[in-house]
C-alpha cells in the first residue's frame, strides 16, 4: 500500500514537473488557431478546417507528452523551433481534408511547406548554440521529418498530382522501424552520414517541387521516382552496415 502510494506520488510529481512544457504545448494549438483564423479570413478557408488542424496538432501533442523526459521542464529553444515546424506541418495535414480548398491555394501551401522545411535547418544551429541539443530533440526533429515527408506525399495524391505508389517514399521510415520490432539488430545506432542528409534533403526538394501547379505530372513523376531510387538505395546501405554488424548487437 506505501508502495502504490509513492508511487503515485511520483507520478504526480513528475506531471507538475513537466507543467512547462504542457503550457508551451498549449501556446502552440493557440498558433494554430491563430493561423486557421488568419486563413479563413485571407483565403476563405472552409469552417472545419480548424477541427482538423487541431485534431493533428493535439495528436503531436500527445506524443511530444508520453515521450516528454521526466527530468525535463521547459522544451527549450531547440525545441520550440521544431514545435513551430509542428505548428506548419499540422496545417498542411489539415488542410488534406478539404481537396477542393488546397488545390484553390496550393501556391500558398506550397510556401507553408518550405517555410516549415527552412525551420528544419534553424533548429539544430539552435540546440549548437544555444547548448540545448538532447536526445529528445534529436527524436523529436527525425520523426516529425518523417511525418513531413508523409504528409508531401500524401498531398500530391489528393492534388491528383501523383498515384499511391508515392506513399512508398513516406513509408520507407515507418517501414524501417517495423522491422526493427522482428530483427533487433535494425535497432543499433547508426553514424552520422552525408549520404543519409543528402537524400532527405533531395527527398523533401523533390516534394515540394512537385507540388508546385507550373510543375507537369511527368517532371513530378520523374523527380521524385529519382527520390524514391535514391532513399531505396541509402536505406538498403545502411541496412547492409547493420547487418555485417548484428553480432554486436546485444
Amino acid at each position: 500500500m506505501r508502495d502504490t502510494s509513492r508511487h503515485a506520488t511520483g507520478r504526480r510529481a513528475s506531471w507538475v514537473h513537466g507543467m512547462p512544457a504542457v503550457l508551451e504545448l498549449l501556446l502552440g494549438l493557440c498558433l494554430v488557431g491563430l493561423l486557421v483564423e488568419t486563413l479563413q479570413w485571407h483565403l476563405a478557408a472552409p469552417r472545419g478546417l480548424g477541427w482538423s488542424v487541431g485534431g493533428v496538432y493535439l495528436g503531436m501533442a500527445l506524443i511530444i507528452l508520453w515521450a516528454w523526459p521526466a527530468a525535463r521542464r521547459w522544451l527549450g529553444w531547440a525545441n520550440r523551433v521544431t514545435l513551430l515546424r509542428a505548428v506548419l506541418i499540422a496545417l498542411l495535414a489539415g488542410s488534406m481534408a478539404f481537396p477542393e480548398f488546397m488545390e484553390r491555394h496550393v501556391f500558398e501551401m506550397t510556401w507553408v511547406a518550405l517555410l516549415a522545411l527552412c525551420l528544419d535547418g534553424i533548429d539544430g544551429w539552435v540546440a549548437r548554440h544555444t547548448h540545448s541539443a538532447s536526445d529528445f530533440g534529436a527524436r523529436f526533429d527525425m520523426e516529425l521529418d518523417a511525418f513531413f515527408i508523409m504528409v508531401l506525399c500524401c498531398a500530391l495524391i489528393v492534388l491528383d498530382k501523383l498515384g499511391g505508389w508515392v506513399l512508398v517514399v513516406g513509408a520507407m521510415r515507418y517501414t524501417f522501424v517495423a522491422a526493427g520490432h522482428a530483427w533487433t539488430w535494425l535497432r543499433r545506432p547508426l553514424p552520422p552520414s552525408l549520404r543519409r542528409k543528402a537524400v532527405c534533403v533531395w527527398q523533401v526538394i523533390s516534394l515540394l517541387a512537385a507540388l508546385l501547379p507550373w510543375v507537369s505530372t511527368f517532371w513530378a513523376m520523374l523527380s521524385v521516382g529519382l527520390a524514391l531510387v535514391l532513399l531505396l538505395y541509402s536505406f538498403m546501405s545502411d541496412v547492409a552496415w547493420l547487418y555485417r554488424r548484428r553480432r554486436m548487437c546485444v
